[in-house]
């Protein structure tokens, strides 16, 4: 028999025997139907190109050295944060009947406890944004520790990193952790070398490597945004170090609409252990911690300014963020209003929405009417017609690109980060988000969304349901193949 021969019978046994193995793989894995279903799909109708998609994309496989890692880390930075939970007057003892079930699941799964005590305000205008991260790095006394998915040199963030190196000047230790692939300009650019020159430690987070794309899921990635000074003053949300004047400008979506909260509090000491953690997992360098200080606002009993930080990802407890979703969802009596730029969810978040519509709560929704994602624009309007049809109010922001993940329950409890309402940001992606209760804060939040809604154009039930077929079929098309995102 000859080499082809051999190969010729060889190449269809091994494409059947990974089929079937990867067949019965999606039959015993946790995960939902439609990705299932999705995964099944492509490989069964094209199998070279599905085989090797799986081979690459299909499995949440951080490698084995990050596993390990991550696993001694993660018990180190709880026996931490646990030390946080002995320092009795900043931690929530009393928490509403609305937020209680929600810090709770958080709590118990996650091991972080929520703060109290901190002064909160958001920052929805680049320029102010910018000026106060500014501000406060000026201010610096000993430490300016950083995580962004995307740094991109232009306008305004020249203005920050010469701040950082004025910082660095007067002795102040500043750490700045970039994901590989959000940040690959800056990386590329000239701005690295000089920032590294000038005394800026800067890292890598998930540098993608070809070569061993069987061995870790390249596709992992660094989406967190903080920012902690001093360990006192905190920065996070859903802005990336950009000027939207000069970023994505060929996307024809307009200007990036986001957020930041500033934090002043003990809470920050919280981000700065997240921040510490995900920096010791890139460079094997230890941070110096220290425990929160007292309470910045005074406790009252009806409004502890509290905040409880939920950190998901790879290696964190599997589904959290999804589970916390849902039970903010239930817990709503009154009113949801969220604001995502990438609503995508998994069926059971939109299920959850459509029930609370049903069960009479207020629910708002706001996307943006143009999105960089051609998938996302598509996928996301599955979802609609069914939600339309329970009494979801749906609204098309039109000026620029909503970048704002923000969710606000009965004008009280206020979920904000850098989650986005898609399967990558449930499963793929190293994500912060913000549990706040906090009256004057929420309040704030009100305020943002009734501007968004203000600046939107709102669907009807009536002409959605009347779009062309054809847009049903794109819509589907898209859809199916979300889930392998």
């Amino acid at each position: 028999m000859t080499v082809e021969q051999i190969i010729a019978y060889l190449v269809p046994v091994i494409m059947w025997a990974l089929i079937v193995s990867i067949t019965i793989r999606q039959f015993l894995k946790k995960q939902s139907s439609s990705t299932m279903l999705s995964w099944l799909m492509v490989i069964y109708l094209v199998p070279v190109v599905g085989i090797l998609a799986y081979l690459i994309f299909g499995e949440i496989n951080l490698g084995k050295r990050r596993a390990n890692a991550f696993k001694a880390l993660t018990a180190e930075y709880m026996q931490w944060f646990d030390k946080i939970s002995q320092c009795r007057e900043i931690i929530s003892r009393h928490p509403s009947p609305l937020s209680e079930p929600l810090f709770d699941l958080t709590q118990k799964r996650l091991g972080i406890p929520c703060v109290e005590g901190n002064e909160l305000h958001i920052l929805d205008n680049p320029q102010t944004i910018m000026q106060s991260i500014i501000a406060d790095i000026d201010a610096a006394k000993h430490s300016v520790n950083m995580i962004f998915y995307i740094w991109f040199d232009g306008g305004m963030v020249e203005d920050v990193m010469k701040a950082l190196i004025r910082a660095v000047r007067r002795g102040v230790k500043v750490r700045l952790l970039l994901d590989s692939v959000g940040s690959r300009a800056f990386f590329k650019g000239k701005n690295y070398p000089y920032m590294q020159q000038q005394g800026i430690d800067i890292a890598e987070a998930l540098h993608v490597n070809l070569f061993r794309v069987f061995l870790r899921r390249i596709d992992l990635r660094q989406h967190r945004k903080i920012i902690v000074i001093d360990n006192r003053i905190a920065y996070t949300g859903s802005m990336n170090m950009v000027d939207p004047k000069f970023f994505k400008q060929d996307r024809h979506v307009g200007e990036w609409i986001d957020i930041m909260v500033r934090i002043n509090g003990p809470v920050s000491a919280v981000l700065n252990g997240l921040q510490a953690l995900d920096w010791e997992m890139e460079t094997g360098q230890k941070s110096t911690l220290e425990l929160p200080r007292r309470p910045i606002l005074e406790i009252e009993n009806h409004n502890a300014h509290a905040v409880q930080i939920l950190a998901t990802g790879p290696g964190f407890p599997d589904d959290l963020m999804e589970q916390s979703l849902a039970t903010a969802i239930f817990s709503a009596r009154k009113s949801i209003s969220i604001t995502s730029p990438y609503f995508v969810p998994s069926h059971n978040i939109a299920e959850a929405l459509r029930i609370a519509a049903l069960r009479g709560v207020e629910v708002s929704l706001i996307v943006p009417a143009k999105n960089d994602s051609l998938m996302v624009h598509w996928a996301s309007r599955t979802f609609f017609e069914d939600l339309l049809a329970a009494g979801v109010k749906i609204y098309h922001f039109e000026q620029g690109l909503l970048h704002t993940k923000s969710i606000l329950i009965d004008n009280r409890l206020v979920l904000v980060g850098t989650v986005n309402m898609d399967m990558r940001s449930f499963l793929l992606n190293f994500e912060v988000t913000m549990l706040v209760e906090d009256i004057s804060f929420a309040s704030e939040i009100s305020l943002l969304h009734e501007n968004y809604m203000n600046s939107s154009s709102r669907l009807t039930y009536g002409s959605w349901s009347t779009r062309p077929l054809y847009y049903r079929i794109i819509e589907k098309l898209f859809f199916l193949f979300s889930p392998l995102l």
